[in-house]
């Protein structure tokens, strides 16, 4: 199976394509969510730089949350405990942009896609953006 599709390609090089006009800080939802199937590495994706496709932006959990650029080369050649491949999650739907995942991320400890979380997550965001005087 490829690890991401090509309708999903071409999103991520839109999205990427966008933030590079804008010099960055658009706040996509994520595109693709791939995942070990043997190990706890997640990684939920929402760009791929139009200069190097290979290269995709997004939340990366390899036991310790953090987001950033990621090869999806490498992303190919990770194995877990039982020698499987990365795979697609193809049932993943985005409901938040990318910081609230983040957040609740942040917040768990790993990648975590229950509602409620989220909408903590997406609540602390915003009263951040409150505080700090922006809209």
């Amino acid at each position: 199976m490829k690890i991401i599709t090509k309708e999903q390609q071409a999103k991520m090089l839109e999205q990427g394509r966008a933030n590079a006009a804008r010099a960055g800080g658009i706040d996509f939802k994520p595109v693709v969510k791939l995942f070990t199937p043997d190990a706890n590495a997640t990684w939920l994706l929402t760009e791929l730089d139009p200069e190097n496709p290979d290269l995709a932006f997004g939340l990366c959990d390899l036991g310790h949350p953090e987001l950033g650029w990621v090869s999806l080369t490498e992303i190919t050649s990770v194995r877990g405990p039982l020698g499987l491949p990365i795979e697609r999650d193809r049932h993943f739907t985005p409901t938040h942009p990318i910081s609230v995942y983040a957040e609740a991320a942040r917040r768990a400890g790993s990648i975590v896609e229950n509602a409620q979380s989220l909408e903590e997550a997406k609540a602390a965001l915003e009263a951040k953006r409150t505080e700090g005087g922006a809209a």
